[in-house]
This record gives structure tokens, sequence and C-alpha cells, in this order.
């Protein structure tokens, strides 16, 4: 099943494979829910054909997102290589704590075919594609979706406390199109796919799968809610298993295309805008 929120006459609202819930239903109402609770309103719920054409981001103006890192060897050895103090990334590989920080809050979050940007103090910019977590207020896995990780290698290489401004800046983050209802077992083995084109010439691709991951989903899904709540659920990016090396950094007017599993977030790098646009109010 496949959850979908778009924009409305009386705001926003939500389609289930194609068929529209009703208006006022939010999935951060859902995602207080127990797992089971959430799939059998869904069943039970009416609904009615949906002609909707557009996509939001399927994280809601109150909700958050965030992320894992250093949770694939790929990413171990592409962070050693781009900082002065490469042994911290291999402790964090290695250690039983994972790396677990904020990325954005949802209204700051970009929309499949949405604008994402780069640092302008930056000279090393990538897209990092990854598995993106939909976890319910009680930490259970409810499914997926595509998230892409927008990042300054230059900053965070510079010295390791400087990750937030790396990692968190308007048009950093973009999430969708929509959220595959799943298990924590139907995502363990998931392709990854990147594809970047600059001039409409590919300039980048690259493979990976969620296998490859060093730390199961349900680990990390329980380090994001220690001491911290999340009654409306959160998004949690998991890692990337596929970083762009030294010679390629993300140009204004690159598009970025990103599938995981059966979703795919295309968005295109543009700097002429300093920030983005807030989405409509939930």
């Amino acid at each position: 099943m496949i959850l979908t929120r778009f924009p409305h006459s009386t705001g926003t609202r939500w389609e289930l494979d194609g068929e529209e819930l009703p208006d006022g239903l939010s999935l951060g109402f859902l995602l207080g829910l127990r797992r089971e609770e959430m799939a059998q309103l869904l069943r039970v719920l009416p609904k009615e054909k949906s002609y909707n054409e557009q996509y939001l981001s399927p994280v809601e103006d109150d909700q958050e997102v965030w992320a894992a890192g250093v949770t694939y060897l790929r990413s171990r050895v592409e962070r050693e290589a781009e900082s002065s103090v490469a042994d911290v990334y291999a402790k964090v590989y290695n250690a039983a704590r994972p790396e677990i920080f904020f990325k954005s809050v949802g209204w700051r979050t970009v929309r499949h075919e949405g604008l994402i940007r780069i640092r302008q103090d930056s000279n090393w910019n990538v897209p990092e594609p990854e598995l993106t977590l939909v976890i319910n207020k009680h930490l259970e896995i409810v499914g997926y979706t595509v998230g892409n990780d927008v990042s300054s290698r230059s900053i965070e290489g510079e010295n390791p406390l400087y990750l937030p401004q790396a990692k968190t800046y308007d048009g950093s983050c973009a999430i969708g199109p929509s959220i595959v209802l799943a298990s924590e077992e139907e995502m363990t083995n998931l392709p990854i796919h990147i594809s970047i084109l600059r001039d409409s010439v590919e300039v980048f691709k690259e493979d990976a799968s969620t296998s490859q991951m060093k730390r199961p989903l349900i680990e990390l899904a329980e380090y994001v809610g220690r001491e911290t709540s999340f009654p409306r659920g959160v998004f949690l990016m998991t890692g990337t298993g596929i970083v762009p090396g030294q010679e390629f950094t993300l140009r204004h007017l690159d598009e970025v295309t990103i599938t995981v599993g059966e979703l795919t977030l295309v968005n295109t790098v543009d700097n002429d805008f300093l920030r983005v646009p807030i989405q409509s109010k939930t």
C-alpha cells in the first residue's frame, strides 16, 4: 500500500493506492497509533477515486526528519578520506551506539520535483541517497520513503563538529514522493540507485542495496527514540552506501534522481533562490 499527500482545496489530503482518504486525516494522527491499529483503520476508512496529479512532501509541517550516519562501509571509507580526523568515523562505524543527528523540520523539507540547494560557503557538495524509515510514536517501523540528504563534504571534512552546518540548511533535505507501507523485513534488501544529469548528460550514477547496511533498521529506530519522544511519528534517514568521489561536486541546475525500492525521487539543484518556499500548513 502507498500513501501520498497532495494539495487540495481544503488544504492538503492523503490518498491510499490512488483513493482519497477523508478530509482532515493526518499522517501525524496515523503515526500516533500502533502499527496494526493504523493498518486496520486504513482498511475501513471510506475512500473515493483520486484525480491527484501533484505531490507534496509526505513529511507534515510539524513532523521531523532525523538521520543516521556511517551505516555503510562505503560511507565510512569516504568520510575517512575527506576528514583530517579519520579515526572518528572508524570508531562510529564500529561502535555500539550509531551516529544519529537532526536533519530537518517538516515545513523545510523539499517535495518530489522540488528544488534543492548547495551551500554557497562550500566547494564540495553531494547528494546522499537514503532509505528513509517512517516510524510511529511507539518506535515501530511502518514504512519507507526516499530521502536525499544533501551535504557539504568540505565543511564536515574540516571538522566533524561542523556536522549541523554541513547537513542542515535551506534545501538540504528532500523526501518523497510517497510512503510505501511495509515491514522491516521487506526493506532489508531494497535496491538503491542514483543518477545525476548535467545539461541533459548523465555525469554520475551508482547502485547500492540496503542489504549492505551494517546496522539493523530496528536498532536505528530504537536509538532515535531514546530519550526523545515523537507523538506524531518521525522520519529517519538511514545513511548512504553511495558517495561520489572527491572529483565530483553538485552544480546549479543538476538533476538528481534517486530510486529506493519502488519509489523514485527527482529534484533539481537551484541556487538562484535563497530560501526554500514554505509549504502550506497541514
